[in-house]
């Protein structure tokens, strides 16, 4: 937050003047810590504390995890059960380890819609969204082939279907399935490359929270009003704001406690209830299981990879279009990655000059209709493909793409704002009802 005056780190004492001048890292967490934050953030603002605590959490419990794992097909499932039985605390973390993944999941998620609806993604902050969505399809790598480790029959059959996926890629696809694979099926090759992925991956997205972090401290935090903090003056930016610490520390970690008390809660007391129980079977190439369904934060885009079958018109007119090279399989999966590009284009396609949704009134039904979509399209991704599953599929997986690529363009050119606070103040005073000194 560069452009907004503020006091800066002035070192005082002769050992903080001497570290200042060599390493400024005492300078740099002041500066990070105090950074001032719009003082009207409310309670949608806590999930990214929660997001550096999952980090943190899952990087910790792996590390140790691994310490007891064999990644080799013969022993993998064996030594999952070591950790369960054998090992001192190891079903505790192998289940705080995997419900983590859950609370990572879920908080991205409403980090991701909240940033959806109060247009975090707008100018000078499409870099910042940019590396966000690039962060989650790191998580979803990582997810992934974590949830093959187990060596269980969920985790061998959704690695079959999922790398079955780049296959289908026309030309090249059979290469680049046989290299994800290590070979020309999922075997002791791909457990190796998965192990060694996992294991890496999470480093990489610290690395990017790091960049994503860095972005946001320096365009600012955006607020519910999508109002500019005011930068004439150092006494108006002190109205508009507030420093990161302590106020804002102190209510996020007040969050994040009622939060980890529901996820103690589901580790002690429930903690298989988000997993399948084949995977506690060990894989079997030669028996496949009735109805193979991904972990519950995938439902949404294994949804729309299900609903582009043969029998859509769409998926027929591309396919006359390019003569058979893009055949449902194939549209499936540009459908599926697509849906999260058109996601990540959200700066360019949203036309309206008024960041936040709260003063967009026709924005809001359009919104919330799209969390409500994304939330039946997890529910039927987890249903069979046969009777009106289908359907259901193909209608949601339909507005998402008609929102992103066409609702959110029409509404910045039709829609008539209402109106909006001049300051971040004005916003605070009116929601606590506090008089102006002026």
């Amino acid at each position: 937050m560069s452009g907004i005056p503020h006091d800066h780190y002035e070192p005082k004492t002769g050992f903080e003047k001497w570290t200042h001048k060599r390493l400024p890292i005492i300078g740099l967490i002041y500066d990070t810590i105090m950074i001032p934050t719009p003082k009207n953030l409310n309670w949608w603002w806590i999930w990214g504390i929660v997001l550096a605590f999952c980090l943190v959490l899952q990087i910790v419990t792996g590390i140790v995890l691994v310490m007891h794992y064999t990644p080799h097909v013969d022993l993998a499932f064996a030594s999952v059960e070591h950790i369960m039985r054998d090992v001192n605390g190891g079903y505790m973390l192998r289940y705080i380890h995997a419900n983590g993944a859950s609370l990572f999941f879920l908080a991205v998620y409403i980090h991701i819609f909240r940033g959806l609806y109060y247009g975090s993604y707008k100018a000078p902050r499409e870099i910042t969204w940019i590396i966000g969505m690039i962060i989650y399809l790191c998580m979803m790598g990582t997810a992934f082939m974590g949830y093959v480790l187990p060596w269980g029959q969920m985790s061998f059959w959704g690695a079959t279907v999922i790398t079955g996926l780049f296959g289908a890629i026309p030309g090249i696809g059979e290469s680049i399935q046989a290299w994800l694979l290590g070979g020309p099926a999922v075997d002791n090759a791909t457990l190796n490359r998965f192990f060694s992925l996992h294991y890496l991956l999470p480093f990489v997205i610290a690395a990017l929270v790091v960049v994503h972090i860095w972005a946001f401290h320096t365009t600012g935090n955006n607020n519910p009003t999508g109002v500019p903090v005011r930068t004439g003056s150092k006494a108006e930016a002190e109205k508009d704001t507030l420093p990161f610490w302590p106020y804002f520390v102190i209510k996020d970690l007040f969050a994040l406690a009622v939060i980890l008390l529901v996820f103690a809660a589901v580790v002690g007391f429930m903690p298989n209830y988000l997993g399948h129980p084949d995977n506690y079977i060990e894989a079997n190439p030669l028996a496949t299981p009735a109805h193979i369904v991904p972990e519950w934060y995938f439902l949404p885009f294994y949804a729309i990879l299900r609903a582009f079958t043969s029998d859509v018109w769409a998926v027929m007119f591309v396919n006359w279009i390019t003569f058979g090279i893009v055949d449902a399989k194939f549209f499936g999966v540009l459908a599926m990655f697509g849906a999260i590009l058109v996601m990540a284009l959200a700066p360019w396609l949203d036309t309206s000059k008024v960041r936040s949704g709260a003063y967009r009134p026709m924005f809001k039904w359009w919104f919330w209709l799209l969390a409500i979509d994304f939330m039946v399209l997890m529910w039927v991704g987890a249903m069979p493909t046969d009777g009106i599953y289908p359907y259901i599929s193909l209608i949601g997986a339909t507005y998402w793409f008609v929102y992103f690529l066409v609702i959110l363009p029409l509404l910045g050119l039709i829609e008539k704002p209402q109106q909006m606070p001049a300051t971040i103040e004005e916003d605070f005073n009116h929601h606590y009802d506090i008089k102006s000194a002026e």
